[in-house]
């Protein structure tokens, strides 16, 4: 078996908040990219500090350097978070935004005296200037401005603009939208032609861009994709293997449909995207005829529901609130146990169950086919699940149950993080909705008073920092394994994640520069400023001193 890569690694073993890790990077490995490793694994921000300890307790430097050790003697990894207190949030804020409070208040007592020694009394103008900064300062300050604040818009809009998914929409779909979908989606069996589609069946043109990892899921509205995913399991041959009736495949995809939620990331057409990618895979590396075709089934119905009823908030935060989910499922992968646990109520109604034609020992299976794939998917199991492909890696065998379901879900992870083998154009947008539920979980985390998320600090986290440790030890070491296994898919997956992380690579430095420029720009400002107001100050002594000399000599 041909190998991707072949080099010497080292494999350090530590522990992050009690939670055993391991870290393999090669033996010549940039410094730079070994602490972003460890970064990585802690889930640090890009301004927090590592510490590493060894067994003795001493602190020992995070470099290719380190001595590999054993499970039997890790080392401890403790992250400080940065110092967010040096100076107060008003201030902190207002810098962030581009306002010098301490500045406009010295200038504004400057003014104010020379306008008393000139006029005898301060206009109300004056008063009513200090009166809009403490009110401006008030509001920098105010817990309740944050989540908006660190959109960093423009004050002067006034009250913020709502989110066009947390507030314009309600989180569960209504059922005037589903009824609107439904009445497309069963609509497009009956009609002759329209867009692509025809009569029971799909122009040739988009059979064979569904099989690809560049396909384009921003051009297809919900009630295309529910066609397109129909079409999927007609494709591969699941509806007259098991005896699926297409009414209740359509039932039961409407109700998928349903049961996501209206937040920007974790919603149906990721749902999609995970499935399609799942589709591709198979045909890609020939599944079908490596693998039997419930598998198959299995599968593709975990991508289907893989992140059914998702609220937009991850298990960190589901832990840390003791949400009903965490309690349900005693901290251990509530979602995933949630997502699952939603699947089968789907399925548990007769009219939407599409293996109610199987028996009881193929319907066992599936079920636990699903229930195993979808909570790999929870990614606190992810370096357990890679490592443990990685071990029978050298010896795979098709035939061998064990690797099959290893092999099972490793390919539901690679296709639930797969956005960055897409195109440009299809994956940035996807990254934008990330964030924008990465973000605002922070925010809720901060007004709460709960541990905030590191990854998904709006004051630590940018869109290029978000990805460059992302890709480079998640996606990549990943997707080459996959493709140790399946060498054609280097082109497909791994080709297109590089130019992702050189893209993001080259935002993030641009960033650095323009932060770099800025600062520069602002202490020569404040530079000006001070000297404007030691002018202003020494005027007034001036004018000042003359007076006195003048009523003196009178």
């Amino acid at each position: 078996m041909s190998r991707i890569h072949d080099m010497a690694t080292k494999t350090i073993y530590f522990t992050v908040n009690g939670r055993p890790e391991q870290a393999e990077f090669p033996v010549d490995c940039p410094s730079l990219d070994v602490k972003e490793l460890f970064r990585s694994a802690a889930e640090a921000g890009p301004n927090d500090i590592l510490k590493l300890y060894n067994p003795r307790g001493s602190i020992i430097n995070i470099s290719p350097a380190l001595e590999p050790n054993s499970p039997h003697s890790c080392y401890k990894l403790e992250v400080v978070a940065a110092d967010c207190n040096s100076e107060p949030l008003g201030v902190e804020l207002a810098g962030a935004l581009g306002f010098d409070l301490s500045a406009m208040e010295k200038r504004l007592r400057g003014l104010e005296k020379k306008i008393f020694f000139e006029a005898s009394e301060a206009p109300a103008v004056v008063f009513e200037m200090k009166k809009q900064v403490d009110l401006f300062r008030e509001k920098l300050e105010s817990v309740e401005h944050l989540s908006w604040l660190g959109l960093f818009k423009d004050l002067s809009e006034g009250t913020p603009k709502p989110s066009p998914f947390y507030h314009k929409r309600t989180l569960h779909k209504t059922r005037k939208e589903c009824e609107h979908v439904r009445e497309k989606f069963l609509q497009m069996r009956h009609v002759t032609s329209t867009r692509f589609f025809f009569f029971s069946r799909i122009s040739e043109e988009v059979r064979q861009y569904l099989k690809t990892p560049t396909f384009d899921n921003w051009q297809w509205e919900d009630a295309e994709i529910m066609v397109l995913l129909q079409f999927m399991y007609t494709d591969l041959d699941f509806i007259s293997t098991f005896n699926i009736e297409p009414e209740v495949l359509q039932q039961f995809l409407f109700e998928v449909y349903r049961r996501y939620n209206n937040i920007p990331f974790h919603n149906f057409k990721h749902c999609f995207c995970v499935t399609q990618m799942m589709y591709g895979l198979i045909w890609l590396t020939d599944l079908r005829t490596k693998m039997d075709t419930i598998d198959l089934l299995i599968m593709l119905t975990s991508a289907v529901c893989h992140d059914l009823d998702h609220k937009g908030y991850n298990n960190a935060y589901q832990i840390n609130a003791r949400t009903e989910l965490a309690l349900r499922y005693n901290d251990i992968s509530p979602l995933e146990n949630h997502h699952c646990a939603v699947a089968f109520e789907i399925l548990e109604k007769p009219q939407n169950n599409i293996f109610r034609n199987l028996p009881a020992d193929q319907y066992k299976r599936i079920r636990e086919g699903i229930i195993k794939c979808i909570l790999a998917t929870d990614m606190t199991k992810h370096n357990e699940i890679l490592n443990k492909f990685k071990s029978i890696l050298p010896a795979f065998d098709f035939t061998n149950k064990d690797h099959k379901d290893v092999l099972m879900m490793i390919l539901i992870k690679v296709s639930d993080i797969s956005n960055e083998a897409r195109p440009m154009e299809v994956a940035e947008p996807w990254l934008d909705c990330l964030l924008q539920e990465f973000y605002n979980q922070s925010d809720v985390e901060k007004l709460e008073g709960l541990p905030v998320t590191p990854f998904m600090d709006r004051d630590k986290v940018t869109k290029p920092s978000s990805q460059t440790g992302f890709i480079r030890f998640v996606l990549l070491p990943l997707f080459i394994e996959l493709a140790n296994l399946f060498p054609c898919l280097e082109q497909h997956i791994i080709d297109p994640v590089r130019k992702a992380l050189d893209y993001y690579t080259e935002m993030e430095k641009a960033l650095e520069r323009e932060k770099q420029n800025r600062a520069q720009s602002e202490s020569v400002s404040k530079s000006k400023e001070t000297a404007v107001s030691a002018q202003s100050t020494s005027d007034v002594h001036t004018d000042a001193g003359g007076r006195a000399s003048k009523q003196d000599a009178q």
